[in-house]
């Protein structure tokens, strides 16, 4: 009977041995699952944490485009507006010369060649400032416009309607919608 009890005690230890490695490899086991469960909560939380930056990064981008493009279009209208400002400055003081080439080609001359001489210098001057996107402003014949004109003097003339511009004393020039300077007029029946 004793070969029995060794037998019987060897099969309690081995049992209790296969009990606890058992138990042991259920704890490994529920040690991983959890392990690999934070993982996947970490991997889930990361990417959350990715997307939600990727979202930011992604709004940055496009309000600094639109912001850029602003600039953009800001800095261009200024240029323009800069561009014409500097075009009416300069005009201005070139005005008085043009005006003097117009009175010369009213004055009477013997001399053709130097008369032609005249024409085509105003024909050239003229044309220069056309091609700066000057235009003479010269409303004769049209009802007085105070946005365009000044009107120096006043005279009754029955052929002339109400308000007409019936002479310019000296014309008005603008570039655009801006006026650089005010026509001079007399103004028929106000």
């Amino acid at each position: 009977m004793a070969f029995d009890e060794e037998i019987k005690e060897e099969l309690e230890e081995e049992a209790a041995e296969a009990e606890e490695t058992s138990e042991e490899a259920a704890e490994d086991t529920e040690k991983e699952e959890n392990a690999d469960n934070a993982a996947e909560e970490n991997t889930q939380s990361e990417e959350e944490k990715l997307k939600a930056e990727l979202a930011d990064s992604k709004d940055k981008y496009l309000r600094l485009m639109a912001e850029y493009d602003n600039f953009r279009k800001r800095s261009a209208k200024e240029r323009l507006d800069i561009s014409a400002s500097v075009k009416a400055d300069t005009l201005s003081d070139i005005l008085p010369v043009l005006d003097n080439f117009e009175r010369a080609l009213g004055t009477e001359t013997q001399d053709e060649a130097y008369k032609q001489g005249i024409e085509m210098i105003f024909k050239q001057f003229s044309d220069a400032l056309t091609k700066l996107g000057i235009e003479a402003i010269d409303p004769v014949g049209e009802v007085f416009d105070p946005n365009i004109a000044n009107a120096v003097n006043q005279i009754e003339d029955p052929e002339l309607g109400e308000n007409v511009v019936a002479q310019v004393f000296q014309k008005g020039y603008r570039i655009g919608d801006k006026v650089i300077r005010y026509a001079m007029v007399v103004v028929a029946n106000p």
